[in-house]
């Protein structure tokens, strides 16, 4: 019974958040009705050099971390064979 509850929860949630978002828009609003008529613009574009250099460093952070943990944990395991 407890997992029919989480279930529908679950499902609940996951109903309300494709409802919620459905009517945000990521594309740029349309161009006015006149565009490029007279002039060749080029469209609004949005730039991803932030966001992906954030992502760079966030991952090279994390496998880092794995990275530093793996070898602590190593590293432990030679100390516990050595006192044996």
């Amino acid at each position: 019974m407890k997992n029919i509850i989480k279930f529908l929860t679950l499902l609940s949630l996951i109903i309300c958040a494709i409802f919620i978002t459905k009517p945000l828009k990521a594309n740029p609003p349309d161009p006015p009705a006149h565009h490029g008529e007279t002039t060749n613009q080029d469209p609004a574009a949005a730039p991803i050099d932030g966001g992906l250099g954030i992502l760079l460093l966030l991952g090279a952070g994390y496998g880092g971390r794995k990275l530093y943990k793996s070898r602590k944990k190593k590293e432990e395991a030679e100390n516990d064979e050595i006192e044996e």
